[in-house]
């Protein structure tokens, strides 16, 4: 016999002897005196002949060997299947801890931090000018990668169309159309606030089942990691992008009781503008702090100063009061207002501040309510705003 054969056979034994090991340290507690001494024959049997023994001797006490551990442990069905099973929640378990506790993924929904962020937008385009990579199987391909996805919303059967805010149909960064009682989402900014879709169609018109109400392409908008831990080992500083948990928030006293204006059990992502203590004032297009103006650090200086973050993007319109909107006397609703934060209050903004519901109208965010800083755009790959987030 060759010498990489005996080498293998070695190989194969002392595996043997390993598996043996173990199972007996795992299950010595439960074996009886008989399958204990029937053990300690078969491995003393390998051990006689392992180091001077024959090939022949020890393939013969392999074989005792590997007889004696297949009787007390007998091959499981579908032992390929288990293992892999076992992996795979090992993997699902480490990925949730990971997530729980360090870094958690979050989509941005909307455009309230646009141009630094953007959530789901939208070009409408006709159906009829899908292109070969906007049909299947190529579709899913350039979705996967850029983000990308070609929309047609058709109705689902005859009926009018109708617009609903109904919490039972929100669906984040989409309105909702109903017909026929279904409901079907469109873009928000296709809308742009408005009751008429791109092709004339609004609430009241009669449509029957087929008809396109929108059709193009919807950009899924920035993947973000948000930093779980470090808020643990600092303080929160100005000018992060913050992510928190929305349950509490803006819920705001009138006089016949409590009224709540901010989506509750979910996360919202803006920019931290306000720290603890702080008098927080806009004079259009600054922000100023305790009477002095912001300009660190620099992302909060370019949106001052209404500059461009890339530059192909649009530039930042500055900081604006809430305007007549007015929710709470906590709010920025003009150039004249002020609002002073208590010891465990934060101020949130949108960078896009024309179209952001922040703080400026429905007051700060509890120190509680902090999850994190966002910190990485992760995904669409083909992203100009993909790596660290300013």
């Amino acid at each position: 016999m060759g010498f990489f054969q005996t080498r293998k056979v070695r190989k194969q034994v002392k595996g043997l002897l390993h598996q043996m090991k173990t199972f007996r340290a795992g299950n010595e507690d439960i074996l009886s005196a008989e399958d204990l001494a029937a053990i300690d024959q078969a491995v003393a049997a390998v051990k006689a002949v392992y180091p001077h023994g024959s090939i022949e001797e020890l393939e013969k006490a392999g074989t005792g060997l590997e007889e004696c551990l297949d009787r007390l442990n007998p091959p499981k069905k579908f032992a390929g299947f288990r293992e892999n099973f076992d992996v795979l929640v090992v993997a699902i378990s480490v990925a949730m801890a990971f997530r729980a506790y360090f870094y958690q993924p979050f989509k941005i929904p909307t455009g309230s931090m646009q141009p630094t962020l953007y959530g789901i937008h939208s070009e409408t385009i006709p159906a009829d000018q899908r292109t070969l990579l906007d049909r299947q199987p190529l579709k899913f391909f350039k979705w996967l990668v850029t983000g990308e996805s070609f929309h047609i919303v058709s109705a689902k059967g005859d009926g009018t169309i109708s617009f609903s805010d109904s919490k039972e149909y929100q669906k984040p960064g989409y309105v909702t159309i109903l017909v026929g009682g279904e409901p079907h989402y469109i873009p928000t900014d296709v809308m742009n606030g408005s009751h008429y879709l791109p092709n004339g169609l609004t609430s009241g018109k009669y449509v029957k089942k087929g008809e396109v109400l929108w059709s193009g392409i919807v950009h899924s908008g920035d993947f973000v990691f948000v930093n779980r831990w470090i808020w643990n080992f600092r303080h929160p500083r100005r000018g992060e992008v913050m992510v928190f948990e929305t349950t509490g928030v803006g819920v705001l006293p009138t006089p016949y009781g409590s009224k709540t204006v901010v989506q509750q059990g979910t996360h919202y992502i803006k920019r931290m503008m306000g720290l603890p203590n702080e008098t927080l004032q806009i004079r259009t297009p600054n922000l100023f702090v305790n009477g002095q103006k912001v300009t660190d650090p620099e992302r909060v200086a370019q949106i001052s100063s209404r500059a461009k973050p890339w530059e192909k993007s649009p530039p930042y319109a500055g900081f604006q009061p809430a305007g007549g909107n007015k929710y709470c006397a906590q709010s920025l609703a003009s150039q004249e207002d002020t609002v002073t934060l208590l010891s465990n209050q934060y101020y949130a903004m949108g960078d896009n501040s024309g179209n952001s519901f922040d703080s400026r109208y429905w007051g700060p965010v509890p120190e509680h309510n902090l999850l994190g800083p966002a910190t990485f755009v992760y995904w669409p790959f083909t992203s100009p705003r993909r790596g660290f987030i300013r």
